[in-house]
Parts: C-alpha cells; sequence; structure tokens
C-alpha cells in the first residue's frame, strides 16, 4: 500500500479501502472509514443497501442481513487497521476464528453499521481483535477475531 493512503484525509471511501483490501464487489462489506490509528484500532461505517441481492432470500418477507455478512464486515474493517501498520502493509489477512460471537439486534435494509475493532494483539502472523457492530448506538454484534497474516502473491 502506498504511503499517502495513511495520509489520506478522512473519512475514507471506496477507493483507499480497495487499495488496502483484496476484496471487490460484491464482497466489500465497509463503505467508509471514519477513524483509524493504524495497528491498533478501527471505526469505519457499512451502508446497507435496500436492494441488495442478499434480501431476496434472507428474508424475503423480513430481510435481515446475516450475522456471518456481519461477521465479514467488521474482520475487513479490522484488516484494514492492521494492514496500515507499517511492517504489515503487502500483506493479506485470512479470517481463522470467531470466538464468543453474540448477536443482540437485527440488521435490516437502510441500517448504517458501525463498525469498531480493537487489536489486542498483532504478530507478523497472527493479529487479534475484539469487535463490535452497532446500529445508531444500538449494539448489534460482538466477537473476538483472529486472523492469520500472509504475503499477497
Amino acid at each position: 500500500m502506498a504511503e499517502e493512503t495513511m495520509l489520506a484525509p478522512l473519512p475514507w471511501g471506496r477507493e483507499v479501502i480497495e487499495g488496502i483490501l483484496p476484496h471487490r464487489d460484491p464482497f466489500v462489506w465497509v463503505s467508509r472509514i471514519v477513524a483509524i490509528e493504524p495497528g491498533a484500532s478501527i471505526e469505519g461505517e457499512l451502508d446497507v443497501p435496500t436492494d441488495l441481492d442478499i434480501f431476496r432470500g434472507h428474508f424475503p418477507d423480513h430481510p435481515v442481513l446475516p450475522g456471518v455478512i456481519i461477521m465479514e464486515a467488521l474482520a475487513q474493517a479490522a484488516s484494514i487497521a492492521v494492514l496500515q501498520s507499517p511492517e504489515l502493509r503487502g500483506c493479506i489477512g485470512f479470517l481463522t476464528g470467531i470466538d464468543g460471537a453474540k448477536f443482540r439486534r437485527q440488521v435490516v435494509p437502510g441500517d448504517t453499521v458501525t463498525l469498531k475493532a480493537t487489536i489486542v494483539k498483532s504478530s507478523r502472523r497472527l493479529v487479534v481483535a475484539d469487535v463490535e457492530a452497532s446500529v445508531d448506538g444500538e449494539v448489534c454484534a460482538t466477537a473476538t477475531q483472529k486472523y492469520v497474516l500472509a504475503p499477497k502473491e
């Protein structure tokens, strides 16, 4: 990642996010980054579109964003924080574990989900983050996630 990305003014939009993460449509689950302490913590947001194709099947009469997608959005946000550490740039993070996941509120079409992550352990190989998703200050999901880092090839 280019040095200027770390210096780009916040909020970071899709262009900066895609400059850090390998994900592309339809699997980018972070709309913007609003605060970051590289390698330590991050706050991002996910705008949940009302016409998201996944709602045709989950569930047609009561659309709800799947919990696994919320966990993925949190992992992507945490990865952005981790990959902004100068020594970890050029790596890719793979989600390897989710401990203590709790889902407390449904996320529905039109919501903006706040994604927060605090990195509690980080090395060249393993990262552990405490993550929280919320909507309008109401907690939707929490967990401790683990990621393995590998060089992009």
